[in-house]
């Protein structure tokens, strides 16, 4: 156990939203510490979301990231030699960290010629409730549920 709890580091807000969580997303999408490639990505998908959709494109993009972060996960805890998948609630921090892993990785592996192309179209189908992100959360969601039985041995 460590000593200490880390401290909090506080991230700056992105410079055309004025938004923490963008700077987040940025982040988590940026490929060896590329940041400003990083900024024109998220920035072309939004204004492609834009243009496809016809509402504000942040908006969309928060609706997006708010259908994909699960609110229940499972983990492994191990009670006297078995291995139980007991399902926990999740914080509200880390719901928002899931939400932007797994939109960023199920945009990587999507067909579209480029990563803004691709981030667009993911941000599209998740603001609707469908694609592979959505997916991966009615996923989590499903396995809770299947493994409720288990969830007196909360820590």
């Amino acid at each position: 156990m460590r000593k200490a709890k880390p401290k909090k580091r506080y991230i700056l807000p992105d410079p055309k939203f004025n938004d923490t969580l963008v700077t987040k997303f940025v982040n988590c999408l940026m490929f060896d510490g590329k940041k400003s490639i990083a900024y024109n990505i998220f920035y072309d998908a939004v204004e492609k979301v834009e243009s496809k959709v016809g509402e504000n494109g942040l908006e969309v993009w928060k609706k997006a990231l708010n259908n994909i972060a699960p609110s229940v996960e499972v983990k492994s805890r191990r009670v006297g030699g078995a291995t139980f998948q007991v399902p926990m609630e999740v914080r509200p921090e880390r719901k928002m960290a899931l939400g932007i892993k797994w939109m960023i990785n199920y945009a990587r592996k999507r067909g579209e010629k480029t990563m803004m192309d691709r981030l667009a179209g993911e941000i599209i189908a998740a603001a609707k409730g469908e694609g592979a992100a959505v997916k991966k959360k009615d996923d989590t969601h499903r396995m809770a549920e299947a493994n409720k039985a288990f969830s007196h041995f909360r820590f």
